[in-house]
Formats: C-alpha cells, structure tokens, sequence
C-alpha cells in the first residue's frame, strides 16, 4: 500500500517595512516651524511607498502633516518639507510619526528636541 502525504504550507506573513526616519531638522520662523524629514523605506512602487510623516505633541496631538504623493523607488533616502506647523510656546520637542501605503502610521515615533 502507497501512501501520499501531502503537505500544506501556509504563506507566512509579510515583515512589516516601516519608513524610518533618518534625519529631521526645524527651524522658527514669524510663519511658524519649518521642519525638514528625510525617510528611508524600500519602496517598490505603487502598491508600497512611503506616503507621509506628521508632525506630533507628546501627547499625540497632531501639528502637521505632509503628505507624499508618489513612490521614492530610485530616490533613497529622501527628504521633504513642511512650513507654517504652529509649536505651542510650552513644548520643548515634537515627535515624527512616518506612514506607508501598506502599514499606514507607524506606532513607534522619533523624539526631536526644538532648537531654541
């Protein structure tokens, strides 16, 4: 007698590929803060690319965001800006949270001591 085993292996799940921010820079203006982020992430095109970072109060509060429209497939790592984001007078640092097409906003953020 033959016997046939068959063996079913399910797909494990995708690693997560959270954009990581790799440099941040702010300066104060009459207009408000200037903040500069640059990102890294392995974009592959449309279906994942980083699509944004914000701007945020300790507490989670959101000051700004700005908005990536495209893939950076050949431009890694990149940095984009974002002007006029209104920093209450009480707040010594911020915190920048990155988002992907696929994983959406990160849970972890990175702390950034404001110049003064």
């Amino acid at each position: 007698m033959h016997y046939l085993l068959v063996l079913t292996l399910s797909a494990a799940p995708a690693l997560a590929d959270p954009a990581v921010v790799e440099d941040i820079s702010a300066t104060r203006s009459d207009e408000g803060w200037r903040f500069s982020v640059t990102l890294a992430h392995g974009d592959t095109g449309w279906d994942d690319y980083a699509d944004g970072w914000r701007v945020e109060t300790p507490d989670g509060e959101v000051l700004g965001r700005r908005e990536l429209v495209h893939p950076h497939v050949d431009e890694q790592p990149f940095t984009r800006s974002l002007s006029g984001v209104a920093i209450p007078a009480e707040l010594d640092e911020v915190h920048i949270r990155a988002s992907t097409s696929v994983e959406g906003w990160a849970e972890t953020t990175v702390t950034f001591p404001l110049p003064r």
